[in-house]
C-alpha cells in the first residue's frame, strides 16, 4: 500500500513538472491569431495591438491572419481544426453568440470546440447614416423609415452578423423596415455606405468613429446604455427616445477545445497584462472600449448568457434562420 502511494506521488509529480515545464516553453513557435473579419476593423486593430505586445513578452513572433466568410465562421473553423497546443488562436466576437440562431449549418459548436480564454473588451456600436440622409437623432432616422417604408438600404458583414442585428433590433424597437443588404464582410459596406449606395451602417465604435469624426459619415448614436469612452458627445439610442436599447460587440481569445490548461492559464496572464498596460488601456479607452480582461471560466458563461439573448432578439425581429 505504502509503495503504491509513493508511486502515485511520483506519478503527480511528474505530471506537475511536464505541466509547468510546458508552461514555462510555450510558445515554441509563431503564434497565429486568426481574425474572422477584414483588416481595418475593431476586431483586426484589436488583435494587432495584442501581438504587437505578446511578441516582445514571449520572443516568439504572434502574427495576425484575416480569414472572412460565412458571418465570421470561416475563421472559426480553421481554428477549431486546429492542433490544440495554443498556437493558433481565434479573436472570437459577438457573432460566436449569434449565429446558433441565425444559421441553420454552423462550421462549428462554439461550447464544444473552444476553449475560451480571455474576454478582451466590450464596445458598444455606432449607428451612422451617410451625410445625404437629413436625420441628425435616433427617432428622426426612425421617422425617416416609416416615411419610406423598406427603402432605406443598410448594409452588413452578412446574415446575422452584429451589424445586420443591431438595425433589426433598431427596427424592431421603432415598429419600422429597412432593407437589408448582406455582404461577405463588413469592409465592403462600410465602403458602400461611406459612398452612398447604402444609407445607414451599424458598425462598431473602432472601425467607425473615423468616419463620424471627420464628416463622411453622420454619427446616430452608440448602442451602449451609458456614453462611450472617448466619444461623449454622441448620445446613446437608450437615452434618444428607445429606452433599454443595448448592443454591444466583444472580443476575445479562444484556443481549440483540449488545449492544456497551463498553457490556456499563460496566454491568459500575459494577454491580461497586456489588455492592463497603461498606454495599452488608453489607446483601447480613446476609440470607446472598455478592457474587460476576464478569464476563460467567467469568458465561457458570458459568451452562453449572450447566445440566449441573441436568440431572443432573433425571435423578436422574425428573422429566419437560413
Amino acid at each position: 500500500m505504502n509503495s503504491l502511494k509513493v508511486t502515485s506521488f511520483f506519478v503527480l509529480l511528474f505530471l506537475l513538472c511536464q505541466s509547468a515545464q510546458a508552461q514555462n516553453n510555450y510558445p515554441t513557435k509563431v503564434v497565429r491569431i486568426i481574425v474572422p473579419s477584414t483588416s481595418g476593423g475593431g476586431g483586426d486593430a484589436l488583435a494587432r495591438l495584442m501581438a504587437q505586445h505578446l511578441t516582445e513578452r514571449w520572443g516568439k513572433s504572434v502574427i495576425v491572419e484575416n480569414r472572412t466568410g460565412v458571418s465570421n465562421m470561416m475563421g472559426g473553423e480553421a481554428v477549431a481544426k486546429s492542433p490544440a497546443d495554443g498556437h493558433v488562436l481565434l479573436n472570437g466576437l459577438s457573432t460566436l453568440s449569434i449565429n446558433p440562431s441565425t444559421h441553420k449549418k454552423l462550421l462549428y459548436d462554439v461550447n464544444r470546440d473552444f476553449a475560451p480564454i480571455i474576454h478582451s473588451i466590450s464596445i458598444p456600436n455606432i449607428v451612422m447614416v451617410h451625410p445625404s440622409l437629413p436625420v441628425k437623432t435616433a427617432l428622426e432616422l426612425a421617422a425617416a423609415a416609416k416615411a419610406r417604408p423598406s427603402q432605406l438600404l443598410y448594409g452588413s458583414g452578412g446574415y446575422g452578423t452584429n451589424n445586420h442585428l443591431v438595425i433589426e433590433l433598431f427596427a424592431t424597437l421603432t415598429q419600422t423596415r429597412f432593407t437589408h443588404v448582406p455582404y461577405k464582410n463588413s469592409g465592403p459596406a462600410l465602403v458602400d455606405t461611406i459612398g452612398g449606395q447604402l444609407m445607414v451602417f451599424a458598425t462598431n465604435m473602432i472601425g467607425g468613429i473615423p468616419y463620424a469624426r471627420n464628416g463622411r459619415l453622420r454619427a446616430i448614436g452608440v448602442t451602449s446604455l451609458t456614453r462611450a469612452n472617448g466619444a461623449s458627445d454622441i448620445p446613446t439610442l437608450n437615452e434618444s427616445g428607445l429606452p433599454g436599447f443595448e448592443a454591444v460587440q466583444w472580443y476575445g481569445l479562444l484556443a481549440p477545445a483540449g488545449t492544456p490548461k497551463d498553457i490556456i492559464d499563460k496566454i491568459y496572464k500575459d494577454s491580461a497584462a497586456v489588455l492592463n498596460m497603461p498606454e495599452v488601456k488608453d489607446r483601447l479607452n480613446q476609440d470607446g472600449a472598455t478592457v474587460i480582461a476576464a478569464n476563460g471560466e467567467v469568458f465561457d458563461k458570458f459568451i452562453r448568457s449572450e447566445t440566449i439573448k441573441w436568440a431572443k432578439v432573433v425571435k423578436a425581429a422574425g428573422i429566419v434562420p437560413e
